[in-house]
C-alpha cells in the first residue's frame, strides 16, 4: 500500500460520492447521503498510517485496488 496524505484521501472520497459535511478540530467528516455513511478523516500534514487508511477504505465500501486507481 502506498502512502496517502489526508488531502489525497479526501479527494478520492469525493470521487466515491462522499462530501465534506463539517469539520471538528482536526477531523473532517465526509458524508455520503445515498449510502447514509459518515467517514471521519484526520487532517494533518503527515501521511495516514496503514491501519487507518485500510479502515477508511473498508468504511467506504471500496477495495484497495479501486482506491489506489482513483489516486
Amino acid at each position: 500500500m502506498t502512502a496517502f496524505k489526508p488531502k489525497q484521501v479526501v479527494k478520492i472520497l469525493k470521487k466515491l460520492g462522499y462530501f465534506p459535511r463539517r469539520q471538528t478540530g482536526s477531523h473532517l467528516i465526509m458524508h455520503n447521503s445515498k449510502k447514509n455513511k459518515i467517514i471521519p478523516v484526520p487532517i494533518h500534514s503527515k501521511n495516514l498510517k496503514k491501519g487507518l487508511l485500510n479502515r477508511i477504505i473498508k468504511e467506504a465500501d471500496s477495495s484497495e485496488k479501486e482506491f489506489i486507481s482513483l489516486k
